[in-house]
């Protein structure tokens, strides 16, 4: 018997890093997985590696549409959900002084209203019993120089944690956030850093960890995990610490 067995569950941005680590740990504890992420092949390669109880709907968060179809795909093959993993995000680093429109626009429409539609959508399909899991960050709570958007963004998800909870009191739906720490995964490689300097972050905040490492994507599948089963089922509206100690001391 698996932690998930019988539950049906949806992963945004779902075909790589936690997402893609998440959706594996959710079919591995039972669960059936709808995935949904931008691009075709990765998409599909994800699906090959998830297994026979995962689909993938191509599609971007940004755009309600893509959710509709997502949604209506859950809807068609398994009439409900049990789980929602809002995941799907991006990092762009940039300073004050030299934000622009584009910067702004670009990481609210996927890390503030995708999550917001990606949620919202799934509402009519949410069974008693239903937990969400949202995808902010320690950036939320931190003030790290050159990431103030993205920290924007990620301390709204955070906020919706709370206040979705409160929205949802009589649903027995829950809602809480996970914030992870710095967790190595490719998406890194689009934050606007070279390699060189990537590789001395990283060397950077191990230091700073009071764990002594950076995180991986399974660390916080295991969290998210907890978070979707019914171990957590007296947890509404909380923010989860995943980051070896980083933002704690």
């Amino acid at each position: 018997m698996g932690k998930l067995d019988g539950k049906v569950a949806v992963v945004t941005g779902g075909t790589g890093g936690i997402g893609l680590a998440t959706a594996q740990a959710f079919v591995r504890e039972g669960a059936f997985v709808f995935v949904i992420g931008r691009r075709q092949a990765e998409l599909d390669e994800a699906i090959a590696l998830i297994g026979p109880n995962a689909k993938g709907v191509q599609g971007d968060v940004a755009q309600p549409s893509d959710l509709d179809r997502l949604y209506d795909a859950v809807h068609t093959e398994r009439g409900h959900i049990d789980i929602v993993f809002a995941n799907a995000g991006i990092a762009r680093l940039a300073p004050l002084g030299s934000l622009t429109d584009n910067h702004i626009d670009e990481l609210f429409d996927i890390n503030v209203k995708g999550v917001i539609h990606t949620v919202q959508k799934a509402l009519p399909h949410l069974r008693p019993g239903a937990s969400i899991i949202l995808n902010a960050s320690i950036v939320g709570s931190k003030g790290f120089a050159n990431w103030s958007v993205y920290s924007a963004t990620k301390a709204a998800v955070r906020s919706f944690a709370r206040t979705w909870a409160s929205d949802l009191k009589g649903r027995d739906i829950r809602v809480n956030a996970i914030s992870p720490g710095v967790i190595e995964t490719p998406g890194y490689g689009t934050v606007g850093l070279s390699a060189a300097d990537l590789d001395g972050y990283f060397a950077f905040t191990k230091t700073m960890t009071p764990l002594e490492r950076n995180g991986t994507a399974d660390d916080v599948a295991g969290v998210v995990t907890f978070l979707a089963s019914d171990e957590s089922r007296f947890m509404t509206g909380s923010e989860v610490f995943v980051d070896g100690g980083f933002a704690q001391i």
